[in-house]
């Protein structure tokens, strides 16, 4: 079945979320995050000179103008598509408030200074969408089963870990928003040990949500490498087991970058790959879990 306009644009809108998000953490990485001292103008104009940190802060603005753009024109071009299917209109509209709350967020993270409440939040709102668009993208891609219906047993199995995988990651991500913006990357200097032990003195908020966000990065490492072991008995060249390997496969991936982000001093490579990795995983494992979801209901009817 070919895929529909709108599909592609929902696809075309979750790749844009996911590298908007890499350009917000290096806005950050590179303490560019108040170089535009004003919002959401720079120094007074929609075009300043785009040099130092005022080029990573006003593109990350301007790539942020254009997901709402494009992420309403598919909507709009969806709406007469999707007329049998209600909830994805309903959605989508979530979608749209979602990004003007989301904007206003990255207003006050600059008229306020940066607080680190607003910050994290501004974050969490961008993971938030980013589940959204990517199941949107998931159910209007062109409907066909990849799984034969003895597996039905399996697939749901599947389903539940992955939505177990999705949820840890997000609220991971969101920890790891915490840890960022409260200056606690580097509040144990070693790796994997902390203050050349396992479990380190629990004493300090900053230790406790570093070493949290380390304990739950091997969590969902775990549950990523058992969600991939359950998809493996799926068939060859279902969307499912490929997508659930490569979510793995990723997984190890992002724990060596956690582990170079400290050995670095932050450095900003490591770092923003670190924040776009989490959001490939949570696209990744939402896409997932919403096909498993999609192709259970087909084997059920």
């Amino acid at each position: 079945m070919k895929s529909s306009a709108h599909h592609k644009l929902y696809l075309l809108a979750t790749f844009w979320t996911l590298g908007l998000l890499f350009l917000g953490s290096i806005v950050h990485a590179t303490g560019s995050s108040l170089a535009c001292p004003d919002w959401p103008t720079c120094y007074g104009t929609m075009f300043p000179k785009m040099t130092g940190g005022i080029f990573w802060e006003h593109l990350h603005r301007l790539v942020a103008g254009a997901l709402v753009i494009l992420f309403a024109v598919a909507t709009w071009i969806g709406w007469k598509a999707e007329e049998k299917r209600p909830g994805i209109r309903i959605w989508s509209c979530v979608g749209i408030l979602l990004l003007l709350v989301q904007s206003v967020f990255g207003g006050l993270t600059v008229i306020l200074k940066l607080p680190d409440a607003i910050s994290t939040t501004h974050l969490a709102l961008a993971f938030l969408f980013l589940t959204l668009v990517t199941v949107l993208t998931a159910v209007t891609s062109p409907q066909s089963t990849t799984v034969e219906k003895q597996n039905l047993k399996k697939l749901s199995d599947v389903e539940k870990i992955g939505v177990l995988s999705a949820v840890l990651i997000f609220g991971q991500s969101v920890l790891g928003g915490v840890v960022r913006h409260t200056g606690a990357g580097l509040v144990c200097p070693d790796v994997p040990l902390c203050f050349g032990e396992w479990i380190p003195p629990l004493e300090a908020v900053s230790v406790i949500t570093h070493f949290t966000h380390r304990l739950l990065g091997i969590i969902v490492l775990i549950s990523l490498i058992v969600l991939a072991y359950k998809s493996f008995d799926l068939q060859r060249g279902s969307q499912i087991r490929t997508f659930a390997m490569t979510a793995a496969v990723l997984g190890v991936f992002q724990v060596i970058l956690g582990f170079l982000s400290v050995y670095s001093l932050l450095a900003i490579i490591p770092v923003s790959l670190h924040t776009l990795i989490a959001a490939t995983l949570l696209s990744c494992t939402t896409y997932l879990v919403s096909l498993s979801w999609r192709e259970r209901l087909i084997l059920e009817n």
